[in-house]
């Protein structure tokens, strides 16, 4: 065969796909997200505090398992973001791309380890609401709290900030979505891990001031890019860039 019309059919045969479904799934995967986090609070009304009311969460077992059903739905969620990135951002940086991935995978078992740490809580509660001394459980009860909150707020944070910038990265140099907000994520992510840090040092979890400040810019950019995702797309241009640095060589092409 002409080693022209060879390179020509092998040009041909590349397939530029456009992600369409992959950038749905993940602007969909975004907001599910987004909002399992937003509503875990729902059924209990408020995180679990110490010291632990016992009889509270004994009397209110559905909602304890609710809470961690939408938990489940959070971490399967958030995973899932990352590893509908994947595919396309692996052609522009694998290393970066497998990091993000690894490190949302990471983040969202943390969260199950706060999840099972509820239900055991829950078992905890029910023992001592039965028992003639339920203040032998108390330091139970709060170390299973502490295991939550650290866990849910320092912990899972940590993994999720640093995946989180990986594929910002990726993104803002492919310029796979606009520069504006993929940059945007990057300087969010960034002060995500700030209040993860603070919130170490100073071992104030939940809806603190702080928190809440330096964690809304991404929250906000996260809906922005589902948005995005779902109506516009990835960039076209920028996909056939990265399809054409995959193409067969031309020195491998043409014998």
């Amino acid at each position: 065969m002409n080693p022209a019309r060879r390179l020509n059919q092998q040009t041909k045969e590349i397939e530029m796909p456009n992600y369409r479904r992959n950038a749905i799934a993940v602007g969909v995967l975004f907001i599910v997200c987004s909002a399992a986090a937003i509503l875990s609070i729902v059924p209990l009304g408020a995180p679990v505090g110490t010291p632990v009311d016992f009889a509270k969460l004994a009397a209110n077992d559905n909602r304890v398992v609710l809470t961690a059903l939408i938990e489940f739905v959070w971490a399967a969620t958030g995973m899932g973001i990352a590893i509908g990135l994947y595919p396309v951002l692996r052609k522009y940086n694998r290393a970066l791309s497998l990091g993000a991935v690894a490190g949302r995978v990471v983040e969202n078992v943390f969260i199950l380890v706060g999840t099972l740490s509820l239900l055991v809580l829950l078992t905890v509660s029910q023992q001592a609401a039965g028992s003639a001394a339920p203040s032998s459980f108390q330091v139970t009860g709060d170390a299973l709290v502490a295991v939550r909150d650290w866990v849910g707020a320092f912990v899972a944070m940590i993994p999720f900030g640093v995946g989180v910038f990986m594929y910002y990265y990726v993104l803002y140099r492919s310029r796979l979505v606009p520069r504006w907000l993929s940059g945007w994520g990057l300087v969010a992510a960034g002060l995500s891990l700030v209040a993860t840090v603070y919130a170490g040092f100073t071992q104030e979890f939940g809806f603190t001031t702080v928190n809440n400040v330096l964690n809304i810019p991404i929250g906000l950019q996260e809906m922005v890019l589902a948005v995005w995702l779902i109506v516009k797309g990835f960039n076209r241009s920028a996909i056939a860039s990265g399809s054409t640095k995959q193409a067969v060589p031309p020195a491998e092409g043409i014998q």
